[in-house]
């Protein structure tokens, strides 16, 4: 695996909320500086070895938006 993808969006308590595609990887954060540093730390923890571990980590920010019809 040469990449790992993160959709990533808005808590409704605050902060953001990340989860790995395929992974059974989630983290969160107070702000997007944070975010990102516990993202990678989770990936580092998820795959031990180096060699395994994908070289990309792709954050993907999804907003939903409702709008009256």
């Amino acid at each position: 695996m040469t990449e790992i993808v993160f959709p990533m969006a808005q808590d409704a308590e605050g902060g953001y909320v990340a989860q790995a595609i395929g992974e059974s990887i989630v983290t969160q954060a107070d702000d997007m500086p944070t975010l990102r540093n516990t993202v990678r730390d989770a990936v580092r923890c998820h795959f031990p070895d180096e060699a395994h571990r994908p070289g990309l980590i792709r954050l993907h920010f999804v907003r939903d938006e409702v709008i009256a019809a």
